[in-house]
């Protein structure tokens, strides 16, 4: 798409946020200047419109009504957030990108993307019960260190109540199932929360359990379940979670926040590939494979500390412990060993990965006496990652240590009432460790010994941005900021076929940095609420997944990388119980195909997400009954290389209706997903075509559940 056809389409929805209806901002899932973004998300304290970026907050109302019609968090997203990718319906999140780029996954400010080798289980490390809020900034940004390229979606956990003495319970008990309904279809789940508060102590805990079954199509097949990568059905989950805060005193808190959470397959089914030439879509058939199902494990521990008057300024600091596990399906090797001990070897592979970090931030407001404020921060961090096969007792991916050492300083300055100055600088200092390593014998031409390095990384990434305050209801603001991750390091290591190599010369280990460069303009006047962004993203040398048809594998390319997009919503509070509102994203991503430092083709579809236009309405008709009905079209596009039309998604619409009851005891919530029942093939299915992952989405889904706190 040129990039004037991108203007015309920022223009055109300029016309569309003049005409079209706007939501109250306290329904809205992106309010910019009436919410405060945490401190764990934003890095800077008391900050409600200082960052001059587009920024969602999806709060408890809106996440409690998503999840009514799904548990899939990356559903909840896409369903909100037009330019996040439509959701795989599955356990992996690989392929699943914000504005194009891989975000950053948080819970309370403790990363949890393993970017050293980048398994695609990041979105899926918390039970959706144990959540507040959700805060997501777009594009890419240096406020969270390693990993937020596309952005940073930060999961906030639920909190203790706010009066002194309470106690209060929630429980909630749920049930869903394909329609028409199907024995093996039927799903469960349930979840009790407890809080309290008695002086200076509160306390926040619960425990959930859930069990999904067979997902069907529309027309009404078993959708085939992803055999290696992992499946959100045919599966149970658990999880546990615990927040104990103390407040020392008027100025002074201390908190401890423990989470626990597996997500195991069930293994009963297995894939009945189908062929993308013809477009039989793979199902499902009873009987699964060797082995256990895939799972996802994850247990973390944080400590934070906050003092609001220490200095003059605030001081907020975790400490972060993160133990990961991520156990794939496995698959037939064929002569693994190449001794012919087992001419049909069958194994499976789990990432392991440990983190350990701090975090620190000082901020202090009228500096110098003027409308000055500005933040130091150190942020400190241990990742060690490996990928083990866990028959052969092997390890496919040597174990990797990341450290990094990362200053910043980030000001604010109110120029005048109306206009904000934004800057800052962080300072990225990483090294990579990798002893001497062996590949494993099945790849091309055998074993072959590594030499071991220590890599070193140092980026300095600045940001600059400014926000006007035209009017009370206007605000205008542009930005630049600069991300930074590592690419897919594990592909690298693992794939190596060719002899005498040294970890210290393997360019493909240097860091992806993008550039974001971000204008937009808000409108809010409390009844209409519209905002347009336009933005683009460069990386020289990006970090692109390709398809290796040989090894039936994707590996990491190294190319220059352009995105550039739009990102329009609106909405009207046409009554005080009622409101209406849409949205659209477009995306338009090229890179160097051929090394000569000029974009020239399209990115696939794992890179990128189409473009889409969602809709909604939500209506109060009585104070214990509510409704809200939405819509998602995902847009047709082609994707091409060097002027050749090399895969396409034909697009496709859903609809999905969510309705809340009041009870005299509790409420009953009903979730139709997917309501007229379209049979579509996903996203992902059709951008990247294999014959084992040729799926068609979810048909129409009832889901009940009870709740009620007491």
């Amino acid at each position: 798409m040129p990039r004037t056809t991108l203007l015309a389409r920022a223009l055109s929805g300029v016309l569309i946020l003049a005409l079209a209806p706007a939501v109250a901002a306290e329904d809205d899932p992106r309010e910019l200047d009436r919410v405060t973004v945490s401190a764990s998300t934003s890095r800077v304290p008391y900050s409600e419109a200082a960052l001059p970026n587009t920024i969602t907050v999806i709060d408890r109302v809106q996440l409690e009504q998503q999840l009514a019609i799904t548990q899939d968090l990356s559903q909840v997203l896409a369903n909100l957030i037009p330019s996040f990718t439509p959701s795989r319906q599955k356990l992996t999140n690989s392929g699943e990108t914000l504005r194009g780029r891989k975000p950053l996954y948080l819970v309370d400010g403790i990363p949890q993307s393993t970017p050293l080798r980048e398994g695609g289980r990041d979105g899926h490390t918390i039970d959706p019960a144990m959540i507040e809020r959700i805060e997501v900034i777009h594009g890419a940004n240096a406020l969270q260190g390693v990993g937020a390229s596309g952005g940073i979606i930060n999961i906030i956990t639920r909190r203790a109540p706010r009066e002194d003495g309470a106690v209060v319970q929630h429980v909630s008990l749920g049930a869903s199932t394909a329609l028409p309904r199907e024995d093996d279809s039927t799903g469960w789940r349930a979840s009790w929360l407890l809080g309290t508060r008695r002086g200076a102590f509160d306390f926040v805990g619960g425990a959930s359990y859930a069990r999904e079954g067979l997902y069907y199509d529309g027309d009404g097949r078993a959708i085939a379940v992803n055999d290696v990568q992992g499946d959100l059905m045919d599966a149970s989950s658990r999880g546990l979670f615990a927040k104990a805060g103390w407040t020392l005193d008027a100025d002074r808190r201390l908190q401890l926040t423990a989470n626990h959470y597996r997500l195991q397959g069930d293994n009963d089914y297995s894939t009945v590939d189908g062929n993308v030439a013809t477009g039989q879509l793979a199902t499902s058939r009873r009987g699964g494979l060797p082995g256990e199902g895939p799972r996802n494990r994850s247990t973390s521990l944080a400590l934070d500390y906050a003092d609001a008057d220490l200095a003059g300024g605030s001081l907020s600091a975790q400490l972060y412990w993160v133990d990961f596990a991520a156990l794939y399906g496995g698959s037939y090797w064929g002569d693994f060993w190449r001794d012919g001990r087992d001419p049909n070897w069958f194994d499976q592979s789990q990432n392991v990965s440990e983190k350990l970090g701090a975090k620190m931030a000082w901020s202090r407001g009228e500096l110098f006496g003027l409308p000055l404020r500005a933040t130091l921060g150190l942020d400190l961090a241990r990742d060690t990652t490996r990928q083990e096969l866990v028959r052969a007792g092997l390890d496919w991916v040597p174990e990797t240590t990341y450290e990094s050492v990362s200053p910043f300083l980030q000001a604010e300055w109110r120029v005048a009432d109306r206009l904000l100055l934004t800057g800052g600088l962080r300072h990225e200092r990483g090294r990579l460790d990798v002893d001497d390593y062996t590949t494993i014998p099945a790849n091309a031409g055998g074993s072959r010994f590594v030499q071991g390095g220590s890599p070193r990384t140092s980026e300095l990434l600045p940001n600059v941005g400014a926000v006007w305050e035209a009017t009370p209801a206007l605000k205008l603001y542009a930005s630049y900021a600069e991300g930074y991750t590592v690419a897919d390091i594990g592909r690298v290591l693992r794939a190596i076929t060719q002899p005498n190599q040294r970890v210290d010369a393997l360019v493909d280990l240097s860091p992806v940095i993008a550039d974001n460069r971000e204008v937009g303009i808000d409108y809010d006047d409390g009844t209409w609420q519209a905002h347009l962004a336009y933005y683009r993203s460069d990386s020289d040398f990006g970090a692109r997944l390709a398809f290796d048809t040989a090894t039936q594998t994707y590996n990491v390319v190294r190319e220059r990388t352009e995105i550039e997009g739009v990102e329009a919503n609106a909405a009207w509070a046409f009554m005080p119980t009622g409101r209406i509102g849409v949205a659209y994203a477009g995306t338009h991503a090229r890179y160097d195909s051929n090394g000569d430092d000029r974009v020239d083709s399209d990115l696939p579809g794992i890179n990128v997400s189409p473009d889409r236009a969602t809709a909604y309405w939500t209506q109060a008709w009585t104070p214990a009954f509510s409704t809200r009905l939405q819509a998602s079209r995902a847009l047709d596009r082609e994707f091409d290389r060097r002027g050749v039309t090399v895969a396409h998604f034909d697009g496709y619409t859903t609809v999905d209706l969510q309705a809340r009851v009041g009870l005299p005891v509790g409420a009953l919530t009903v979730g139709i997903e997917n309501l007229l029942g379209a049979q579509y093939v996903t996203y992902y299915s059709q951008s990247t075509p294999r014959n084992d992952t040729f799926v068609a989405g979810r048909g129409r889904v009832l889901t009940l559940a009870w709740t009620h706190a007491f």
